[in-house]
């Protein structure tokens, strides 16, 4: 049986794809803890490339940032192709199959909020034009 279970924190955006035949698939990379400490307190990270496929995928596009905690339901596969140079290069990675967001809805709104306020300081806001923002929990895609 092949099965793997992850929780963690997607590292940076998804990058989504789509391949000569259409079928549209995402690869991102998943931060998971483990679960002893070390000395100091700290845990190491494994940091698992994973990669889901059609609708999965475009999901996990959309609504997945960088931080995004997520679970993942899939298995693990081994792929490998060869280089302009003649080299095989092998490839381990997590095939996305199911996947859970995480994040509270107040976890996420805050999140958001946050990196509202840090943009508006680098672009002209609505509220330096007279035409305040305002954000509620029904304007995210979370729930």
């Amino acid at each position: 049986m092949n099965k793997v279970f992850l929780i963690g924190n997607v590292v940076r955006k998804p990058e989504n794809r789509v391949t000569a035949s259409g079928v549209s698939f995402t690869s991102f990379t998943l931060a998971v803890n483990r679960n002893y400490k070390k000395e100091d307190g700290s845990k190491d990270t494994d940091f698992i490339n994973c990669v889901s496929w059609r609708s999965l995928a475009d999901t996990i596009y959309k609504y997945c940032d960088k931080g995004s905690r997520i679970s993942i339901e899939g298995r693990l596969q081994t792929r490998s192709y060869d280089l302009q140079d003649g080299t095989r290069k092998y490839v381990t990675e997590v095939l996305a199959e199911n996947m859970e967001f995480l994040n509270t809805k107040k976890e996420t709104t805050a999140e958001n909020t946050a990196e509202v306020t840090e943009n508006t300081a680098e672009v002209d806001s609505y509220e330096a034009l007279g035409q305040g923002i305002e954000l509620s929990p029904e304007d995210y895609p979370f729930d």
